[in-house]
């Protein structure tokens, strides 16, 4: 089964335990917002995926704090927005395409 998924891109890549466990690590320090219908969300989501990264999810139109969140915190109530927590503070990066692309040097090994 697992290579049925490797095969069409749903498993993520491989990693060793140890490359797992800082992954999903870092990973504790982002957060989607998100709802299921935007377009440029699944773009987002299909990247997480197929990095194979622990993200945590907040769909804005079925969780009121999570919208109140977004808006506090980014600015904006725009979708996709990944929130990036960090020692420094926290950052609001909207944009699929910044955030996939951020995805991907951060977690796709190449």
């Amino acid at each position: 089964m697992n290579s049925i998924k490797n095969a069409l891109g749903l498993g993520g890549p491989k990693r060793s335990a140890e490359q797992q466990k800082r992954i999903d690590s870092e990973a504790k320090k982002l957060t989607l917002y998100h709802f299921p219908s935007c377009p440029f969300c699944m773009r987002t989501r299909q990247k997480i995926k197929q990095l194979g990264v622990p993200i945590r999810e907040k769909d804005i139109n079925r969780d009121p704090q999570a919208r109140e969140e977004l808006i506090a915190g980014g600015g904006r109530k725009t979708v996709p927005c990944l929130r990036i927590d960090a020692d420094q503070g926290t950052q609001w990066m909207y944009e699929s395409a910044d955030i996939n692309a951020y995805l991907e040097e951060r977690f796709g090994g190449g």
